[in-house]
C-alpha cells in the first residue's frame, strides 16, 4: 500500500504563493502518476495538476500560468508551487497517486486564500 501525506497549507493573501508538499511511503515503487486534487465548499472535487512517472504535467484550465506541479522520486515527494492566488483557490487540497487498479489519498490541506 501507499501512504500519502500533505503539508504547506495555511492562510495567505490575494496574490500570495504558497507550496504544498506530498510525501509518498510504503510500495513507492509502484506509483505511476501523481497529482493534486481540490475540492472547495459546495464545490466538485477538481484536478489541479497531475504528473506521471516521465515527467508529463497535466494543469486544470483554472490553474494554468500559476501553479506547477514537480516531482522527486529520490524522496518519493510530490510538490504543487502555488503562485498568483486567488480567494477562488480556497479550497482542501488533496494529494493523489495511481498505482495498477487503485487510487490512494491524502487526507488533505487546507489552503485560504484572503482578498
Amino acid at each position: 500500500q501507499v501512504q500519502l501525506v500533505e503539508s504547506g497549507g495555511g492562510l495567505v493573501q490575494a496574490g500570495g504563493s504558497l507550496r504544498l508538499s506530498c510525501a509518498a511511503s510504503g510500495r513507492v515503487f509502484s506509483i505511476s502518476t501523481m497529482g493534486w486534487y481540490r475540492q472547495a465548499p459546495g464545490k466538485q472535487r477538481e484536478l489541479v495538476a497531475a504528473i506521471t512517472r516521465g515527467g508529463i504535467t497535466n494543469y486544470g484550465d483554472s490553474v494554468k500560468g500559476r501553479f506547477t506541479i514537480s516531482r522527486d522520486n529520490v524522496k518519493n515527494t510530490v510538490f504543487l508551487q502555488m503562485t498568483s492566488l486567488k480567494p477562488e483557490d480556497t479550497a482542501v487540497y488533496y494529494c493523489n497517486s495511481a498505482v495498477a487498479w487503485n487510487n490512494y489519498w491524502g487526507q488533505g490541506t487546507q489552503v485560504t486564500v484572503s482578498a
